[in-house]
């Protein structure tokens, strides 16, 4: 093997400057010609993932320092993207945990390195960001110690190499009092510490651990040589979940080459490898040799924990910004994306126009669909449900365990609404104004809870959750408590009506735009849904002309995120989705069959 080989997987939470450090791994190992200007955020080449500083689908990258290859993999940090994570840490040898210098170890972080412990990587732990005020490097290095150990790793875990500096400035150290000029003794480190991939004697071995897509070749394998080699038009055997076995050729073969693939015409063990040619695969299966075909164990995915249900836009709206408005688009989108999203799961209802689908949580679930609004689909989804699973003769929920970091003054007002929605509070800890209070809480609790906190404590709070486990179910969970206020006629909102109208609750909707009856148009200030004309204008008079009134003074309208809009619906309400617009509705549009519906329940 001309080049020695490092497999490298980074962890980090979201937002502690992970795809800034690769990036200027990327510069450090001249990836780029002098006069090449890539920007910044290089490997998040997802314009959500942009938007939003999160990694959704991990990636590969390839660059040469000294004499050897460092395939580096890029992980998502959030939970939601469990099936995603799992996978991808199969094809590392060894991991480099990223930290922030202020934060220190965040749930997230703690559920992905929590995978790769019990996989056996090797860790670096990497203290980024020293160069921000109030910074605690040697603190935080000892939370993470405290971590590994609490997730039961092992001595060699334990006894992990450390880096301290700042990936935004490009410089990386091993001595939190030295400051360096670049991130050489990182890359020292990875080959330093990272172990090269084991080489085994025997017959080739490879398991699918990710896929791509490209429309010109089809499906395209990838996944780290375990065993043996593979050449270009080699016949191999797939070895289903099933262990039946199917025998295919490999037209084409590449490996990783910066963020290209490189076509070779041979591939040894340790090596990350792109399959061009395979039909019919699923992520887990193992190619083997064609005369000698041994499986490796398939790989487990968290079971999804949450259910919506996805239906064709059916608004008096519809088809008038959407391409894609049919059933039959929308099934064929959802099945092309079971391809490469592990976690997700479709499931066909009694109706031909419905689907429920099945994912990791809220966020797992609105990355789908923001992706789908943005190909041009239409689509409205339904209220966020959570699936319960029955383990024994009791019925369980899923629970998660959620850290609420907020200034003091808001402690109480944080612990009062989680334990409304049944959480338990687990832990309180002061980090200089502001506390970290950590909660264990059912998923279904969740839901919904990110804006109200949001709102009491004037935007200050930081909150993330993971799935722990099933749990048997705690009892009913006070819901929102405000009705909507919900459209009487098709038109357009007139700045007369609204005003009227301002102080029955506040509008999602400003003058001007367009609304139907139905549509649910803002948050009622009680109980129960309100039913308003806002399209009504000033009748003129013989008094008066009808412009002559005083200036209008108006709320600016709530404006809903997905997530926010999924989040805040009730059991009887859509958000419709198109490429340009976020509408909440009610499912009965008719005020009367509304009334014919409740009656009946």
């Amino acid at each position: 093997m001309s080049k020695k080989i490092r497999n490298v997987a980074i962890i980090a939470h979201v937002d502690h400057g992970k795809t800034t450090l690769v990036d200027k791994i990327l510069y450090q190992c001249k990836l780029f010609d002098d006069h090449e200007k890539p920007g910044e955020l290089i490997m998040d080449s997802n314009d959500l993932e942009r938007e939003r500083g999160i990694t959704i689908l991990s990636k590969n990258v390839s660059v040469s320092y000294k004499d050897f290859k460092i395939n580096i993999i890029d992980t998502p940090g959030h939970s939601d993207f469990g099936g995603e994570v799992e996978r991808v840490l199969n094809m590392a040898d060894g991991v480099l945990l990223l930290v922030d210098a202020f934060e220190g170890t965040m749930p997230q972080t703690r559920f992905v390195l929590q995978k790769a412990l019990e996989i056996g990587l090797k860790p670096i732990v990497v203290i980024n960001k020293v160069d921000k005020p109030n910074c605690r490097p040697l603190e935080v290095q000892e939370e993470v110690f405290e971590l590994m150990f609490n997730l039961d790793g092992t001595d060699e875990q334990l006894d992990f190499p450390t880096y301290y500096g700042s990936a935004k400035e490009g410089w990386m150290s091993d001595d939190v009092k030295k400051r360096t000029n670049d991130i050489t003794s990182l890359l020292d480190g990875i080959i330093q510490y990272i172990p090269e991939p084991t080489v085994e004697d025997g017959t080739t071995q490879m398991r699918i651990t990710s896929l791509d897509y490209s429309s010109y070749v089809g499906r395209i394998a990838i996944g780290k040589v375990y065993r043996g080699n593979l050449k270009a038009n080699q016949q191999v055997a797939i070895i289903r979940k099933d262990k039946s076995v199917v025998k295919q050729v490999i037209k084409e073969l590449f490996v990783f080459d910066g963020f290209q693939r490189k076509k070779v015409d041979e591939a040894e063990s340790g090596e990350i490898v792109a399959i061009v040619g395979l039909e019919n695969f699923e992520i887990g299966e193992t190619i083997a040799h064609i005369d000698h075909p041994d499986q490796l164990d398939p790989i487990a995915v968290d079971e999804p924990t949450m259910s919506m249900l996805f239906t064709i836009n059916n608004s008096p709206f519809y088809g008038k910004e959407g391409k894609y408005v049919t059933s039959r688009h929308i099934k064929e989108r959802l099945e092309k994306e079971l391809e490469k999203n592990l976690a997700m799961q479709v499931h066909d209802t009694d109706s031909a126009d419905k689907f429920n689908v099945y994912g990791r949580g809220i966020l797992h679930l609105s990355v789908l669909i923001e992706n789908m609004r943005r190909e041009g689909y239409e689509i409205q989804v339904g209220q966020p449900q959570v699936l319960y699973k029955m383990i024994g003769a009791q019925k369980c929920e899923p629970f998660e365990e959620l850290t609420v970091d907020v200034p003091d003054e808001y402690s109480g007002t944080v612990i009062e609404m989680v334990s409304q929605r049944k959480g338990e509070m687990k832990n309180m800890i002061r980090k200089g104004e502001r506390i970290n209070i950590e909660f264990e809480v059912p998923s279904r609790g969740l839901i919904g809870l990110n804006n109200q906190v949001l709102t009491a404590t004037a935007g200050e709070a930081i909150m993330n959750h993971r799935f722990i486990e099933y749990r048997p179910t705690v009892g009913p969970i006070k819901e929102r408590q405000n009705g909507s206020l919900i459209a009487m006629e098709s038109g357009t909102a007139i700045a007369y009506a609204v005003h009227k109208l301002q102080d029955r609750g506040k509008f999602f909707v400003a003058p001007g735009d367009n609304v139907y009856a139905g549509q649910v148009i803002g948050q009622h200030t009680r109980e129960g849904d309100l039913v308003l004309n806002v399209t009504k204008t000033k009748k003129l008079t013989n008094m008066r002309a009808s412009g002559s009134d005083d200036k209008v003074l108006l709320a600016p309208p709530i404006e809903f995120s997905l997530e926010d809009a999924l989040e805040y619906i009730e059991k009887d309400e859509y958000v419709e989705i198109t490429p340009k617009s976020i509408r909440l509705r009610k499912i009965l549009l008719n005020e009367n069959d509304r009334k014919r519906a409740k009656m009946k329940s």
